[in-house]
């Protein structure tokens, strides 16, 4: 995710990270050449057909409508996803509360709240396709990190793993009944936000909808030059490039915000709310937390 102040309005033309302008400069390019070209046959070989301005304007007021829904159903995801995450952290801070105001056993404390840690490097290597055993292996057994890694879905073995840790501890007298139950619900919300996560990663948004609005913005941006060829003459390449980078530039975003989890410029920083749950998991047990993670050159991962 990019962290930076907004700059200046003279900057804000050349700034390129976290921009999708490198990504969409060759259709950009593609359009304007175009462009030129259908001005130059027009003017030098033969007439070409004109299209009205007027029709063209109502299919870009429906693609823009178009766009915008489909940006902002993509964006909902995203927010979506940073709230579970933002869930999962709030829960394993309300698990080290309850662990220290019902068990009285500090190695009990230290085993639950190092297994939260682990699940959450382990949901994050799952949501993002990434190896995080070594994370995990940090604060479990790295042979039973290894084990926990080989399973279908990692994080829900390491669920399983502090739930038998509570029947443990409530079978030894370690803990009375109502902890139990509590510390039981607080596993089952875990569990609730994992399965929110994986919702998200594993439902795109329906593609005949994203293939209809991809189909529609080439048709609009390859016609545009058609109906400027009267109004704009040769201004027409750079009409056509500006359109092409609001409308194809919308499109790349969506395509990005669509997939919150990935590890990408705009995407969540998996890793550094990892380490936010490492921190307070630190000081919830008297321990040196080790220091939040910061943005390097303005990217926080």
């Amino acid at each position: 995710m990019i962290i930076r102040d907004n700059p200046s309005a003279f900057r804000l033309f050349f700034v390129m990270q976290g921009s999708v302008l490198p990504r969409i400069l060759g259709k950009i390019g593609a359009v304007a050449l175009l462009t030129a070209l259908v001005l130059l046959v027009d003017a030098e070989v033969t007439l070409l057909p004109h299209v009205s301005m007027a029709a063209l304007s109502v299919f870009g007021v429906a693609l823009s409508l178009f766009l915008g829904f489909r940006n902002n159903a993509a964006y909902e995801r995203w927010w979506e996803a940073r709230k579970l995450w933002g869930g999962i952290i709030a829960d394993i801070r309300s698990l080290g509360q309850q662990m220290a105001a019902f068990s009285e056993n500090r190695e009990d404390c230290r085993r639950m709240l190092h297994l939260a840690v682990a699940f959450a490097h382990l949901h994050r290597g799952h949501l993002r396709g990434a190896d995080t055993r070594a994370d995990a292996a940090r604060f479990i057994d790295p042979e039973e990190a290894e084990r926990i890694a080989a399973r279908l879905n990692p994080a829900d073995a390491v669920l399983h793993r502090m739930a038998a840790l509570v029947g443990e501890m409530a079978r030894a007298g370690r803990i009375d009944a109502y902890a139990r139950v509590a510390l039981s619900d607080r596993l089952g919300q875990l569990a609730l936000t994992q399965a929110g996560c994986e919702r998200v990663r594993s439902t795109p948004l329906p593609f005949v909808y994203s293939l209809l609005v991809r189909r529609t913005t080439y048709l609009y941006c390859f016609l545009l030059p058609f109906a400027l060829i009267e109004t704009t003459g040769w201004f027409a390449p750079l009409f056509t490039a500006v359109v092409a980078y609001v409308f194809f530039g919308l499109q790349a975003v969506t395509n990005e915000l669509e997939h919150p989890f990935a590890n990408v410029q705009n995407g969540l920083p998996l890793d550094a709310m990892c380490r936010i749950i490492e921190v307070s998991v630190a000081e919830a047990l008297g321990e040196t937390p080790p220091p939040l993670m910061q943005p390097r050159n303005h990217l926080l991962t």
